[in-house]
């Protein structure tokens, strides 16, 4: 199953059940059938791009130097679940000496001792050097490969976590981008696990996590036991390396490494600052995304940190406890400019004794932002209760806490619930109406309410959210997004943008009579599933929706003006936005196991009984930067098609032409996608085993098709003649289902809505099932 040879003989990627359905936004059929039918670019119908279409942080090459892997003896199984995760074939060395640029479309294996012959010696322009190691086997790892490889993955023979492979690949060679989306967000936090032993965290790390964008782990607070109730005074390395591996495999959030010194609450000791370097830079190599790296070390260990971050983010940080610290002094601007120099996120903490000084914090906040715009982000807060009015006004990864720790990470550290709950008192987050706008036919709208409720409710949210049904033709949709107190709305199913402003002298009229802002993906999607309030200024990032940063924002400038004669009833300088988040949530699904590279330059199937359908999912397959799409029951609109080979299915000819082309998997479909509903089941299991075989009579079966992926959208609730999921994996498929997507959907729409995380585990658990 898991041996390295040429692509025809690669072992069979381990299918994934279709999980449960759950009572979240699906990626359903669309409500208004063939919007996009006619041979039109929508282009023409609205607004033009300014410039090319742009992912944000989606998928990116990253590194493309060859991967090679170091493995322990037995162990030959892991290189070929790093070749399946990448995409590529794999094959077996005996140094770093043989290889070649010949082996650049492989993943290459060579032996822990082998390895260490000639890994110093490497060419590091031609390969990136990976020492995986099974704890199972026993702790520490090979310390000369550890210090000496680019970067280390640790692992649990049993359970295996295949998408911690995933992640941490995909981070590590810069395949996926974290740190860029958190920045476009208009707050983030996160929370920091106080625990000796994270495995306590466990348990609840679901609940949590909740509003959190990123976990801490304070490496300064973990005590190893020795035996006999005793301790180590610092945990060695081995067992931080544990603690970080069990902690990234309960969650898909960003993790923050930190080591905190004694003299700034911590616990680390500050007599040997080569000790700091060993630490961080290991967790570098463990792939962390964010490093804390504390402003008192040697300025030559911040800056060789710095500069081998890798895809790693150096969070700078400086903590002052004396109490006589004052924002407004020339002190307080030096220790920023030193902590900018390297850093990608400059940190400020200091303890204070009267509330005015909450006040200076945000002048000095102001001024750095008006003097240093190109400096990184700040994120400043005060300690103790005087200042926790200060936690309320950061907006760059506040520290949070949660009931269920143990103790505070520092003084006046506040939980998600109650900074939002003291924004709400403050009148800065003031109480909105959300609404899941629904259909006839969509079943699952008004199961939608108590989740978003308890969401909310989670968060210490203000707002009340409401399932309504919109008929067609009907005027209602203006009434509900027409209110003063309106805060934005998720449209199950997705409804064209057409249907919505065409008979809509409100949306005709928003924007000072201009219509409303199109996200990049609503533009060329053309299919609206979310609405989002935008107030105050358009300039200022504190009221951004989470993704619009990430693709340009365009204004309908077309037939549509100011001629309604609807009156906004919104507050001054307050804009409506319109976007889809569905394409997240089938990009998130379809890279969970799998890194983005893996669909590079590979072929897809489409199968749906219009465009609409489609659309979602054929804007996720260019962002994967798939190489063709071969298309079933629909045409595709010329905005989707455009810069990507796009064959229809019409004959059975071609569809013979698509499975047999190439004299290997790697130019026939390696992914297919059924939006069509679950009446034409047989329909697409029937497709999925013409795709699941080398052609009739193929003695192995499912032999010819290792590794590649099937989707369902269809909704699993209703009846349906057949299991297209099942089929898939007996014809050698990884299967996921719709409960996937509507999960990493509903993660996104909750994201642009309100601005706040709740992590896919969360939204799993609230549906009654536990992801783990």
């Amino acid at each position: 199953m898991f041996s390295c040879s040429p692509p025809a003989q690669r072992g069979k990627m381990a299918a994934v059940q279709q999980l449960e359905p759950i009572p979240t936004p699906a990626r359903p059929r669309s409500m208004h059938g063939n919007s996009h039918e006619m041979d039109v670019d929508m282009d023409e119908v609205m607004p033009r791009s300014k410039s090319r279409p742009t992912f944000g942080s989606g998928p990116q090459r990253g590194d493309t130097r060859i991967v090679v892997i170091m493995y322990s003896a037995g162990q030959e199984k892991i290189v070929s679940v790093f070749a399946e995760v990448l995409g590529k074939p794999c094959r077996l060395k005996t140094s770093f000496d043989s290889v070649t640029s010949a082996d650049q479309d492989f993943v290459v294996g060579i032996l822990a001792d082998q390895a260490k012959a000639d890994v110093a010696r490497r060419n590091r322009e031609l390969v990136v050097a990976i020492h995986a190691h099974c704890v199972n086997l026993g702790m520490p790892p090979d310390t000369f490969l550890s210090a000496e490889c680019d970067y280390e993955f640790l692992y649990t023979d049993n359970p295996f976590f295949r998408r911690d492979l995933s992640r941490f690949t995909s981070h590590v060679l810069g395949q996926i981008n974290h740190h860029e989306t958190l920045m476009a967000k208009p707050r983030t936090y996160f929370i920091s696990t106080t625990f000796p032993d994270v495995s306590a965290a466990l348990p609840n790390l679901d609940i949590l996590t909740v509003g959190a964008d990123a976990v801490e782990i304070r490496v300064d607070l973990l005590k190893e036991p020795l035996g006999d109730g005793k301790f180590a005074g610092i945990p060695s390395l081995s067992y931080v390396g544990q603690q970080v591996m069990l902690l990234r495999q309960r969650t898909e959030l960003p993790l923050i490494f930190t080591t905190r010194c004694t003299a700034e609450n911590g616990r680390f000791p500050m007599d040997n600052p080569d000790l700091y370097w060993e630490y961080l830079y290991r967790a570098i190599q463990w792939g962390v995304e964010y490093i804390d790296v504390e402003l008192w070390l040697p300025e030559s260990i911040r800056k060789k940190l710095y500069e081998h971050r890798g895809s790693s983010r150096i969070m700078s940080a400086f903590h002052d406890f004396s109490g006589t610290f004052k924002w407004p002094s020339r002190h307080a601007e030096q220790i920023f400019l030193r902590s900018r120099e390297y850093a990608d996120i400059v940190k400020m903490i200091a303890i204070i004794n009267d509330h005015n000084e909450n006040f200076e914090l945000e002048y000095f906040r102001s001024k750095i932002r008006a003097e240093y715009p190109d400096s990184p982000p700040l994120s400043a807060v005060n300690m103790g209760e005087t200042g926790q009015f200060s936690r309320t006004l950061n907006r760059v990864f506040t520290p949070i806490t949660h009931p269920l720790l143990p103790i505070i990470a520092a003084p006046g550290q506040m939980s998600a619930a109650e900074i939002n709950q003291a924004l709400a008192l403050l009148g800065q987050l003031p109480k909105k109406n959300y609404y899941g706008i629904g259909s006839s036919s969509s079943r699952t709208a008004a199961s939608q309410a108590p989740f978003y409720e308890k969401c909310f409710n989670e968060l210490g949210l203000p707002h009340q959210f409401a399932s309504v049904e919109r008929q067609p033709k009907s005027t209602a949709m203006d009434a509900w997004c027409n209110q003063r107190n309106f805060g934005g709305a998720y449209l199950n199913p997705p409804v064209s943008f057409n249907s919505i402003v065409a008979n809509s002298p409100f949306f005709r009229s928003v924007n000072n009579g201009a219509g409303p802002i199109l996200t990049e993906a609503a533009r060329v999607i053309g299919m609206i599933d979310t609405i989002i309030v935008q107030s105050g200024s358009s300039s200022s990032a504190s009221s951004a929706p989470a993704s619009v940063p990430s693709s340009p924002r365009h204004r309908h400038t077309g037939s549509y003006g100011a001629q309604g004669s609807a009156v906004s009833n919104h507050p001054p300088n307050t804009s409506l936005i319109f976007d889809n988040a569905s394409w997240r949530g089938i990009l998130s699904t379809l890279t969970r196991d799998l890194a983005p590279s893996a669909y590079f330059g590979r072929a897809a199937v489409v199968l749906a009984s219009s465009s609409d359908d489609a659309a979602s999912v054929i804007y996720a397959l260019k962002a994967l930067r798939v190489g063709k799409i071969y298309t079933v029951g629909f045409k595709t609109p010329l905005t989707l098609a455009r810069d990507l080979p796009i064959e229809p299915f019409n004959s059975l000819e071609s569809l013979q032409r698509a499975r047999t082309v190439g004299a290997d998997d790697s130019a026939s479909p390696f992914v297919v996608v059924s939006a069509l509903g679950p009446e034409k089941s047989n329909i697409v299991g029937m497709l999925v085993r013409v795709f699941g075989s080398r052609g009739a009579g193929a003695g192995d079966g499912a032999g010819g098709n290792k590794g590649k992926v099937f989707l369902d959208l269809a909704d699993g609730g209703f009846p349906r003649k057949g299991d297209p999921g099942l089929v898939a994996e007996q014809s050698g498929f990884a299967a996921y289902g719709a409960a996937d997507v509507t999960a990493f959907t509903t993660v996104e729409t909750l994201r642009l809505l309100v601005g706040q995380n709740v992590p896919y585990s969360f939204v799993r658990l609230a549906s009654g099932r536990g992801l783990y």
